[in-house]
């Protein structure tokens, strides 16, 4: 008989908060539900929404709307509360706000004895997650960021339409910074077991260009949503359902998250989006990928300017 519960708390129920919700019970991923959110009648309708629809859920889960207090008995404490991102505003310009509103949640989940995961997703997403590392008090380890894993999905999705070829069979990263400065690792992409450069070579039809032009799209593509539809929430909604399931299923499974750089990669005390291994305790290897000289030095720019915010914050 199964003793332990696997439970998740979403500190946040907007629209991201939602959608990674709904995305959680279609899955089937957790057996405890419970939404926070300062405004509880928000937390407390949605709760009843997602539960009409359990009669349709693979497996069964219970859906409340808490307190901070039940943050003590989770897993996996997930945080998409702050300010949303606006038409024209990049990532970076909500970090003071953010971090104000960051630190009140963590204290608050802290004073519950959480001593579980937390995966955080509001943006700008590696700073806001090095705030909760810092203020939490947890090991590197069991503070996860959102970082690159749905640029990097977008990536895949991209090039697989390009080539036409499954997205699933797409392996490629994009790695750094959740923003502006990110950059695509091309030299460690590959379609299926076949590098993506010797694809390209066959294919007598696509050129260098085609990537940049793909990148660029990638790099943008929250911009291109904000402007049509106000926000972006499916994505990283389903975004966290997979590191979530990666986590509670200890899957030991390889995904481009922000993790905490111990001389990783040259660098230290920062958060960033690189790839890692993730399992039931969290981050258990960050990999650290054999970039080409460009690469690096796009990502060493990358981390530098996460670097400098970061001291702002400090």
């Amino acid at each position: 008989m199964k003793e332990h519960i696997n439970r998740v708390a979403v500190i946040g129920t907007g629209a991201v908060g939602c959608s990674y919700a709904y995305s959680l019970i279609n899955q089937g991923v957790v057996e405890e539900l419970v939404l926070i959110d300062v405004n509880e009648a928000k937390a407390e309708g949605e709760a009843m929404d997602l539960n009409h629809g359990m009669p349709f859920a693979p497996s069964p889960i219970k859906v409340w709307s808490g307190s901070y207090e039940d943050c003590g008995a989770a897993d996996v404490v997930v945080i998409t509360a702050g300010l949303p991102q606006k038409p024209g505003e990049t990532r970076l310009d909500l970090v003071a706000k953010n971090t104000k509103i960051f630190k009140q949640i963590v204290s608050s989940v802290m004073k519950s004895e959480f001593n579980g995961i937390f995966l955080v997703a509001t943006n700008p997403v590696d700073i806001l997650t090095y705030v909760t590392y810092k203020e939490s008090g947890l090991p590197k380890e069991r503070v996860i960021g959102s970082g690159t894993l749905l640029d990097s999905a977008r990536l895949r999705f991209a090039i697989g339409q390009y080539l036409n070829v499954d997205t699933r069979n797409i392996h490629a990263a994009i790695i750094g910074e959740h923003g502006d400065t990110e950059l695509p690792v091309w030299s460690c992409s590959s379609v299926g077991i076949e590098p993506l450069q010797t694809v390209l070579e066959k294919n007598k039809n696509v050129n260098k260009e085609c990537l940049d032009d793909i990148f660029v799209k990638v790099r943008d593509a929250a911009y291109h949503i904000i402007e049509r539809k106000g926000a972006t929430y499916y994505g990283i909604g389903m975004s966290l359902v997979r590191i979530t399931k990666a986590i509670l299923n200890n899957e030991n499974s390889i995904l481009t998250v922000s993790s905490y750089l111990n001389d990783e990669y040259g660098h230290r005390d920062v958060y960033v989006g690189v790839p890692c291994i993730i399992n039931r305790s969290g981050i258990r290897e960050v990999i650290e990928l054999q970039l080409d000289e460009k690469e690096k030095e796009k990502f060493d720019h990358s981390v530098n300017v996460l670097k400098d915010i970061i001291k702002s914050v400090q």
